[in-house]
């Protein structure tokens, strides 16, 4: 269990956490269950190979490293009536906070990754959707991804096959990772997007991917 430094209200948990004395802290006791069904998730689904995935390996390649770094962090957020402004104001310290936490400097930073899970959100599907699209810019432009998860499921298809639907989540969640490689893909629609991979990346790009840079 972390605690932010300058706001004790932000609280981020790791999977051993969600089994501790729920007297350790408050959103355990409270939220026990969904903080368990996104663990179970990420081990069952996230780092598995998926008969619909239309490629080999896991459906996440870096979940099962983040989870045996002990760099898999869950932070919980409560509350029914969230619009994407509020959404974004709420995100907004964990997207700092995670730039401190996991510098990319660090062997293990590309590890890291924060779900900030929203149990009990109205219109979840709607208003995340939304919110990723408006948060998107600034994430990137700190090197940053931001990915939508809940039951709808989000309607980005699967970069293999277009019939799948991967951001299928048990608990609606929004989730920060640092950019890497094979993310070219999700930025190349906008030209700031393509410039901050570049400045990452240069010319690190996959070779299957290689195609897309030189299309750009």
């Amino acid at each position: 269990m972390i605690t932010h430094p300058h706001d004790a209200s932000l609280v981020l948990f790791d999977p051993a956490d969600v089994e501790a004395d729920p007297a350790a802290h408050p959103l355990i006791g409270e939220h026990r269950a969904d903080l368990r069904a996104v663990v179970e998730w990420a081990r069952a689904y996230l780092c598995r190979p998926h008969p619909e995935l239309g490629r080999l390996g896991p459906v996440c390649p870096y979940a099962q490293a983040s989870l045996d770094r002990g760099a898999f962090r869950l932070a919980i957020q409560p509350g029914g009536g969230h619009t994407v402004e509020s959404l974004s104001a709420l995100l907004a310290p964990y997207r700092d906070w995670f730039l401190d936490l996991a510098p990319r400097r660090m062997p293990a930073a590309q590890s890291t990754t924060i779900l900030v899970l929203l149990p009990g959100m109205r219109d979840a599907r709607e208003v995340i959707d939304a919110a990723q699209c408006a948060l998107k810019d600034a994430y990137v432009g700190h090197g940053l991804m931001i990915g939508e998860f809940h039951d709808g499921p989000p309607d980005k298809a699967g970069l293999w096959n277009p019939g799948f639907r991967p951001l299928r989540s048990p608990v609606p969640m929004l989730v920060i990772r640092h950019m890497v490689p094979t993310d070219l893909p999700f930025l190349i629609s906008e030209e700031a997007h393509l410039a901050a991979y570049r400045d990452l990346f240069g010319e690190q790009v996959p070779g299957h991917l290689r195609d897309l840079v030189a299309k750009s």
